[in-house]
């Protein structure tokens, strides 16, 4: 790629022009109506043998759900697809390098994190006056979710703030194609494993390119993913934010940064870039995913009961009213 091509990316937003936060969550709750409907179709993968630890016994709070009775998918699909032609074609090494530049640059706010729990039940849920669901109280239901399964206080954690990085969406983001849906490694071939793969990739120019095209691209068999750049997204966003601000365990890290890394941990794609930390990590991914996609039918929470458990779980992991660096 020549150097200039680092320059090359999609025009700034109007950072006055107000973002639709109601069509980003649509979006997002279609994409995960078909990585339900995978799941539910898939043959389950086998998990690599761990140490007797709570996160990896498996969820009982699902056990008893029809999922069939998720949401529908059929209604989803062409709208998914568009998203994912979108995402595919934009998610390039320069806009990847781009966006980390962006990040590393400056702070985009400065919040504790039930502020910005706050902050993104406003942006999001106060644009749609019929939604019956705040953003916290979904987070919530996956928390309590974990808790009633005796998961440890870290994972709990996870649950509640693992979306926070659609904040995303409000602050610098391109559109809805940087901040949600499935992500994977860029710099090197797209597999045919990843969502929509066979009809998505090929106007992305990396797909042209003689190494990032290339089956290991510019990486190395075993490398670990802590060296590989996954596609721009609230995942990866609040992975580095919380990387150098908390206290979350690496496995709680890797359950923020993964878990829409479906091609990876549902579908068995890129274990060639893995090293022996990554097959720990999978198993905490694989551990955490039901009470991602499956929480979403739990009663309704009640915010402000649970609100002094969760404050005093973030004070243990992130700290005491602590302001972070969004």
């Amino acid at each position: 790629m020549a150097p200039g091509a680092l320059f090359e990316h999609p025009d700034v937003p109007d950072p006055f022009k107000p973002c639709d936060g109601h069509a980003l969550e649509t979006t997002s709750d279609l994409i995960d109506d078909v990585n339900v409907l995978k799941d539910k179709l898939k043959t389950k993968q086998p998990t690599t043998a761990q140490p007797d630890t709570d996160i990896y016994t498996p969820s009982h709070f699902d056990t008893t759900k029809d999922k069939s009775t998720f949401r529908q998918y059929t209604t989803a699909c062409s709208r998914v697809r568009a998203f994912y032609l979108e995402q595919h074609t934009k998610q390039t090494v320069a806009y990847n390098l781009l966006a980390r530049n962006t990040f590393h640059a400056a702070p985009r706010a400065h919040m504790t994190v039930w502020q910005a729990l706050e902050k993104l039940n406003t942006l999001i849920d106060d644009s749609d006056p019929d939604t019956s669901l705040s953003q916290v109280e979904h987070l919530l239901q996956a928390a309590e979710a974990m808790r009633r399964d005796a998961q440890p206080r870290w994972m709990q954690l996870v649950g509640l703030i693992h979306d926070l990085g659609k904040l995303l969406y409000f602050h610098g983001a391109r559109g809805q194609w940087d901040v949600v849906g499935d992500t994977f490694p860029v710099g090197c071939a797209f597999s045919d494993r990843i969502v929509y793969a066979d009809t998505t990739f090929a106007a992305n120019p990396d797909a042209r390119d003689d190494i990032y095209a290339s089956e290991h691209g510019i990486y190395t068999p075993g490398c670990g993913l802590d060296r590989v750049m996954l596609s721009w997204g609230h995942d990866e966003y609040l992975y580095h934010v919380m990387k150098t601000q908390s206290r979350i365990p690496e496995e709680g890290l890797a359950m923020i940064r993964y878990h829409s890394f479906y091609a990876w941990h549902s579908e068995g794609a890129y274990r060639w870039m893995m090293n022996e930390k990554d097959e720990r990590m999978l198993a905490a991914v694989r551990a955490f995913n039901p009470y991602d996609l499956y929480s979403k039918s739990d009663e309704v929470p009640r915010v402000e009961e649970l609100k002094e458990y969760y404050q005093d779980i973030i004070d243990e992991f992130i700290g005491k009213d602590k302001v972070l660096a969004w």
